[in-house]
């Protein structure tokens, strides 16, 4: 533990409310404790996700989550310790992933807006060497997401897909691992008139104006659709006889799969060629980084819904 602080900086709730009233700065919170299968990191970048004001506003306060508490789900940084049991990483090593195993349980007290953080070794892998932490740090929870739900689906070569949501932070990735993971024969994907150029960039070969045209009065039925703006009644409306419905977003039809992501370092690790590659590339909203000092103006831009992929936290402090 040579050169690490017994106390840190961190951006701290210790009431449920908006984020705006009930986020603050802290410089004195105590650095967390590793378990034997965690490493302790440094936190370079983090990524915001809807799920963080969320939990700003109580809505896992059933799950026993106290406070107070440190936000922030995914991470990019440097391996600073490690516990007794950890074998993949060592110190010195740059790392990013999703630091909560499950979204709602056994959510850490210290999350990813810190200077320091702690995860399970499985939940971590190595940072890819052509992604900046900020780029790596924005994937984790989106990538994890995109890809799990397509494999939930059982979404193969030659199926048609379409995404709901293609330009936010989970859209801009399935778009990419349908059609260079998966292999889809056809990619529609919604968005706004600004955005539809984006949807091309990454892979789309129907980019739906939403603003414009119903998706589900379009003649094309698809194999799949991926929502994850909340719109699964019409979403049924848009499949083939025997096509699926996945959604990331609580519904109330039991038509469509509701699907959340377990966070894991495997998946990571299987999707790295693609990003060496560039064939999967990271996509951060345009006013990406915001330094940490401007963190909740970051979760209000978040909260608009109008971001373009990722909001990311980057340089902490």
């Amino acid at each position: 533990m040579a050169n690490t602080p017994t106390h840190i900086k961190a951006w701290i709730y210790s009431e449920y409310g908006k984020t705006q009233d009930v986020l603050k700065f802290d410089t004195n919170v105590e650095i967390p404790e590793i378990k034997e299968d965690q490493v302790l990191i440094k936190v370079v970048a983090a990524a915001l996700n809807p799920i963080d004001y969320k939990r700003n506003l109580g809505y896992l306060r059933s799950f026993g989550t106290p406070l107070p508490a440190v936000p922030g789900y995914d991470v990019a940084g440097v391996v600073v310790r490690i516990g007794s049991q950890v074998t993949k990483f060592k110190v010195g090593d740059e790392v990013y992933g999703d630091i909560n195993e499950i979204a709602i349980q056994n959510v850490k007290i210290i999350g990813s807006l810190a200077e320091y953080t702690t995860a399970e070794e499985k939940l971590l892998a190595h940072k890819p060497n052509n992604l900046s932490f900020s780029e790596a740090a924005s994937l984790p929870a989106a990538i994890i997401t995109a890809y799990q739900g397509l494999e939930t689906v059982q979404f193969s070569a030659g199926k048609s897909i379409l995404v709901l949501g293609g330009a936010g932070g989970v859209g801009t990735l399935i778009i990419q691992l349908a059609k260079h993971v998966f292999g889809a024969s056809k990619i529609a994907a919604t968005a706004s008139t600004a955005k539809l150029e984006l949807l091309r960039e990454l892979g789309a070969d129907l980019p739906i104006d939403y603003t414009k045209e119903k998706f589900e009065e379009l003649p094309e039925k698809f194999d799949v659709v991926y929502d994850t703006v909340g719109e699964s009644e019409r979403a049924l409306k848009a499949i083939k006889e025997g096509g699926k419905v996945v959604t990331i977003v609580d519904h109330g039809n039991v038509s469509a799969i509701r699907f959340a992501l377990t966070s894991d370092g495997a998946v990571l690790e299987k999707l790295q060629p693609y990003l060496e590659s560039g064939k999967v590339k990271p996509i951060l909203d345009p006013k990406s980084p915001f330094p940490f000092s401007q963190t909740v103006e970051a979760f209000s831009y978040l909260e608009t819904n109008r971001a373009i992929g990722k909001v990311v936290i980057h340089p902490i402090p």
